[in-house]
């Protein structure tokens, strides 16, 4: 099993800031397509964004665009997620995925197929 780490979670005040980063050691990440998902308590997970490594090709869902930026480092292999302008309803547990690149891109915030997943990093957003 791949191991896939995030961090950078916390407590922040609405309004605030927040850049989550996600470490895959062993993957080569060209290779996958990258998510970031979040479950809130008593909600089902759902997709936040995704990536494809190969060619930046970036897919969000509406509640974060514009305010949601997900990005990478080719050379750290570090996947990062910057958190802008953040609601109280951002608040969940935010984990990182990976699914083969051959699945595509479309259809990736639905959660499908991604083989590998960190455990979390809680982010929590006060009013």
């Amino acid at each position: 099993q791949v191991p896939v780490v995030e961090s950078g979670g916390g407590l922040v005040q609405a309004g605030g800031s927040l850049r989550l980063s996600c470490n895959a050691s062993g993957l080569t990440f060209t290779e996958y397509i990258m998510g970031w998902f979040r479950q809130a308590p008593g909600k089902e997970r759902e997709g936040v964004s995704c990536i494809d490594w190969d060619s930046g090709s970036t897919y969000y869902i509406d509640a974060v665009k514009g305010r949601f930026t997900i990005s990478r480092d080719n050379a750290k292999n570090t996947l990062y997620l910057q958190m802008n302008s953040l609601k109280p309803e951002d608040t969940a547990t935010y984990y990182c995925a990976a699914r083969a690149k051959y699945y595509g891109l479309k259809s990736c915030l639905l959660g499908t197929d991604f083989a590998f997943w960190g455990q979390g990093t809680q982010v929590t957003v006060s009013s």
